[in-house]
């Protein structure tokens, strides 16, 4: 249901009572072909497609209402275009100062250091006047959005917590962290089993074999963030910190005559499973708490 109607639709259905399931298009197009009406498509045939994968093949979802896992998935989209229009305005204020300044600005560039570099320029005509003043326009621009993005992170950290989340007892995953697991997974329970997971998140290595040589290389599918989360961050963390469990696992593949790329891939896929397992066991424990309140 990536539809924002379909999902707008559902959520109004859910608030008023209504049971919603959620039917892969690519089952209704199965039933469809198999149907009298072949490959005829029109909202009477959809909605008996529909009806007919739901009740008699068991593969649909039931769609819940929204909770904290939409709105930390908001909050974590929110972040990412908070940052990236942060780099843009970094960029262009990087340009400017290029031409204002001998030799411009350093790479790293705050909003503190960019005013204080201003205040030293003495413009020379009315083009290097407009320059600067746009240069601190974007320097206003640019302590906005810093702003901003820590209101966001301590938002998202107070949410996390509330949730009663467990993934930051894992060394690697800060509040912004748990945010994007928790906001692009959604409820772990939809998914089975903890190699759906891996799969899910483009965390399962795919074996490439040749005569009597396989080999596992990186997959390529899956959720590219949630991948970039278990791959490039949290992996790469652990994989820094001798006391963590990360880093003992990867100098045990490294032992074992796997390659640094290889041993990192191994990494990925064994955190998955504990990511997995951790939101898991969130989500039992959220739903055992209200029967013990009552």
């Amino acid at each position: 249901m990536n539809d924002p109607r379909s999902t707008g639709l559902a959520q109004w259905l859910i608030a008023r009572g209504e049971n919603i399931v959620d039917v892969p298009a690519a089952a209704t197009s199965r039933v469809r072909e198999l149907s009298r009406g072949g490959r005829r498509k029109n909202d009477q045939i959809d909605a008996a497609a529909a009806a007919t994968v739901a009740c008699l093949q068991a593969d649909g979802r039931d769609v819940e209402p929204e909770d904290h896992t939409t709105a930390l998935a908001l909050l974590d989209e929110r972040r990412v275009n908070l940052a990236q229009a942060r780099v843009r305005t970094v960029n262009q204020l990087h340009a400017l100062l290029r031409d204002l300044l001998p030799g411009g600005a350093p790479t790293q560039l705050s909003a503190d250091l960019a005013s204080k570099l201003l205040r030293s320029v003495r413009p020379a005509g009315d083009v290097e006047a407009i320059r600067k003043d746009i240069a601190g326009e974007l320097v206003a621009e640019i302590r906005k959005l810093d702003k901003q993005l820590t209101d966001n992170a301590a938002r998202t950290q107070s949410l996390v917590e509330a949730s009663g989340s467990a993934l930051m007892d894992t060394p690697g995953i800060g509040p912004v962290m748990a945010a994007r697991l928790i906001g692009r997974t959604r409820r772990a329970h939809r998914l089975p089993t903890s190699a759906a997971f891996a799969t899910y998140a483009g965390a399962a290595p795919v074996e490439t074999a040749s005569a009597a040589k396989a080999r596992h290389r990186l997959s390529r599918s899956g959720d590219r963030q949630l991948n970039s989360v278990l791959l490039h961050t949290i992996a790469v963390v652990q994989i820094r910190m001798p006391k963590s469990p990360g880093h003992a696992y990867y100098q045990r593949k490294l032992a074992e005559g796997k390659t640094p790329k290889e041993a990192k891939r191994c990494l990925k896929r064994r955190l998955a499973d504990h990511v997995w397992r951790v939101m898991i066991a969130d989500e039992r424990r959220a739903k055992s708490l209200p029967d013990q309140a009552a």
